[in-house]
């Protein structure tokens, strides 16, 4: 590698401090929670955090191929909070198939039905009116009939009936008698130190915002049925027969993976007991959510991975799938790897759950333990997208991300996972092509400002493209510049310091950014300003190039090339100088994302590099890789003859 006399001076100097401190917009509802003391401006939760959580019994019954879908549920809510809660706000997601639900897009006939209908209300065991649910959303607001005072708890208790929709997205019919049901189930929104009560609309594009809850899930079918859920099956040999539950038990200690019972074996009635109705029940404690699926007729195979090397601790993987899915054979290998890599590489933490099960689905969608996931005729597409479903485990299932309002902090680390999973599966430069092909080109070459928006701009306000872009791609791109700047070993702890901060949290996108900046003790709000604050893009171009011959110490001459860089876009990318000789020989030397911290209006707009060539230049070209250049054309540069 050439001398790179401006970037050593650079690490030398610290260019955080040359650079000076800087600041960060800040809503004002998280300056109000820096003075009740509930977050800290150094990324920590403050003394005063606190933040809500239930205990939910559920019980719902499902009969395939009715779609009639049944449930009860008692909710024991503690109200952490220092506040008087006179309302509760009621998550009603199924809703969203009501004809006059808020929606993104256009859904036909096959989607469409009325909504949950809530057959009874009770509060600490008085039964109370639920009037006008006909004008239901997907939340509502109820007031409570004795306020809720700060550390008591109040007993909710709802029934309530639904029909599974014919058409199948994140929840629905897969098929006639197989069904992934999410959502399904009345919830208590959360309330914040930040923003009180959760009552935004969800309208099937932006995501979800849930407490840390305990769980105790009963679902009850027809014999015959396999359930799959979020959590741990509470005495399996109550549902299935003794050589099945034998084989489920076997599957959670070794690395085998096992078909734990085929469709004909399922249909033949070998699998489960063979009462009326079986209830599987399933629990799971300080988790935000549980789904579940259920089939007469998919297979069934397991194994599990040691996820904690520490301890030993294993993790189970699972999938249920149509036989006929020729990736799915191979999904629980899939999942395998993808916490074994998670685990021991990025993030680097032992994966936190006791398992995770990918159900065929229509759906590519994460839920917590759960993922509905299409098939797909290639296996390399089939394991890129189960990767980043069990990504999500940690964002925003471990961090307890508002996906709604602030997407980038869960679907950015997942895209970022990825990728960096991908690199260790195709190679580097497959995992580039595919990134750039499935993350970037759109973005990068599409010259709308609504691509342009920052990423810091409340996901709810924007929809289609500039929620794509805002909360998949271009964070992720912020992400790797910032590895790419820090160092592996600086991000990896910043990355933990952030995680141990805030697992089974609330985190918002200050705590990341001052938990990074106090974890690597540097003032990096330069860089958050300008990947996450600003309209900046990707372009950057060569400006001009002027070599020189300098005599050295001792009568010895070197060629150096001094390469004026204009940073079009904005965006503080990295990027590698390409130097190729008249001798056909060439070298590249790399710039990491600090290196517009050089430039002398402070604007990251200009920046001049030298380097030492050493012999005579017939052409350089500036090479961004993954960070897809807006317009490549004035990228390069060509010596004179």
């Amino acid at each position: 590698m050439p001398k790179l006399f401006f970037a050593v001076l650079l690490a030398a100097a610290g260019m955080n401090l040359a650079y000076g401190q800087s600041s960060l917009y800040t809503p004002r509802e998280v300056k109000i929670a820096y003075k009740k003391g509930t977050r800290s401006p150094d990324g920590r939760p403050g003394p005063n955090y606190w933040q809500n959580h239930g205990r939910y019994e559920i019980t719902i019954n499902a009969a395939p191929p009715d779609r009639l879908i049944r449930g009860t549920e008692n909710i024991s809510y503690f109200n952490n909070s220092p506040d008087t809660l006179r309302v509760i706000v009621f998550r009603l997601t199924v809703n969203i198939h009501k004809p006059g639900a808020v929606r993104s897009g256009k859904e036909d006939s096959t989607y469409l039905n009325p909504g949950v209908h809530i057959d009874s209300y009770a509060e600490n065991g008085q039964q109370r009116p639920w009037r006008g649910q006909d004008n239901d959303g997907t939340w509502r607001f109820l007031r409570l009939a004795t306020p809720l005072a700060p550390h008591d708890s109040v007993r909710l208790d709802v029934g309530w009936h639904y029909l599974a929709s014919l058409k199948s997205n994140r929840e629905g019919m897969i098929d006639s008698t197989t069904y992934f049901l999410a959502y399904a189930y009345p919830r208590v929104a959360v309330y914040d130190d930040y923003n009180g009560w959760d009552h935004m609309d969800f309208t099937d594009e932006q995501e979800f915002y849930n407490d840390f809850n305990d769980y105790i899930l009963h679902v009850n079918v027809p014999k015959n049925f396999v359930v799959w859920a979020t959590g741990d099956l509470q005495d399996p040999n109550d549902v299935l027969q003794p050589a099945y539950a034998g084989k489920l038990a076997a599957s959670y200690t070794h690395d085998d993976i096992v078909r734990i019972a085929s469709p004909a074996e399922i249909f033949g009635g070998k699998v489960t007991a063979q009462k009326p109705v079986n209830t599987w029940t399933w629990t799971a404690n300080n988790i935000t959510d549980v789904a579940f699926g259920l089939s007469d007729h998919f297979a069934w195979d397991a194994s599990s991975v040691v996820v904690d090397d520490a301890t030993g601790r294993r993790a189970s993987v699972q999938s249920a799938y149509n036989d006929t899915a020729k990736d799915f054979h191979h999904m629980v290998e899939y999942g395998r790897h993808a916490l074994d890599w998670l685990s021991h590489n990025w993030p680097g933490v032992a994966y936190p759950f006791p398992k995770t099960t990918v159900f065929q689905g229509y759906a590519g969608m994460e839920y917590p333990m759960m993922a509905n996931d299409e098939t797909y005729e290639d296996p390399v597409f089939a394991r890129f997208v189960a990767e980043h479903e069990i990504a999500h485990s940690y964002f925003p299932f471990y961090m307890g991300i508002n996906e709604s309002r602030y997407g980038f902090m869960d679907e950015g680390w997942a895209t970022t996972f990825e990728y960096l999973i991908g690199t260790a599966d195709l190679g580097p430069e497959k995992a580039m092509e595919d990134y750039k092909e499935f993350r970037v080109n759109y973005y990068t070459y599409d010259p709308s400002s609504l691509e342009d928006i920052p990423i810091i701009t409340p996901e709810d306000a924007l929809k289609g493209v500039s929620y794509g872009t805002n909360a998949y791609g271009k964070p992720s791109l912020g992400y790797l510049a910032a590895k790419d700047m820090l160092g592996d070993e600086l991000f990896r702890k910043c990355l933990h310091t952030y995680m141990d901060r805030w697992h089974g949290k609330h985190p918002i996108p200050w705590d990341f950014f001052y938990s990074f900046n106090d974890a690597a003790g540097q003032d990096l709000n330069w860089f958050w300003s300008n990947w996450f604050f600003s309209n900046n893009y990707l372009d950057i171009a060569v400006d001009s190039v002027h070599e020189m011959t300098i005599r050295m110490q001792g009568g010895v001459s070197t060629k150096n090339a001094a390469i004026d860089i204009r940073n079009v876009g904005g965006l503080a990318m990295p990027f590698d100088v390409v130097l190729h000789y008249t001798d056909g020989g060439s070298k590249a030397a790399h710039f990491t994302p600090r290196v517009w911290t050089m430039d002398k209006q402070q604007q990251h707009t200009t920046v001049i590099v030298t380097l030492d060539a050493g012999k005579t230049l017939a052409s350089l070209e500036l090479n961004t890789g993954i960070f897809v250049d807006a317009d490549s054309s004035n990228n390069k540069w060509q010596a004179q003859k």
